[in-house]
């Protein structure tokens, strides 16, 4: 699996994922959405039928905010749902 890649302006890690069906983009969406629900954390998502990228931003909307700890931590719960 590719690893995020972390940018320093705007700070955030994004991911793009792609899947060989529109139904298993789907199933990927749903999964991410029952595990944004549970941890009360929105990425922001663009997609198309065979791909999804990811983009976490920092909690803070601070101008100095910095990547945590639980965005990594986040990220990796994000992996987990294509293993």
């Amino acid at each position: 699996m590719d690893q995020w890649n972390e940018r320093k302006r705007p700070v955030c890690l994004e991911k793009r994922f792609e899947f060989s069906t529109y139904g298993d983009t789907r199933d990927f969406l749903d999964r991410l959405g029952c595990l944004s629900e549970a941890q009360g954390r929105f990425p922001d998502l663009s997609f198309g039928k065979t791909y999804v990228n990811v983009t976490l931003r920092p909690l803070s909307d601070d101008d100095d905010a910095a990547l945590t700890s639980d965005d990594h931590a986040f990220a990796q719960r994000i992996d987990e749902l294509v293993d």
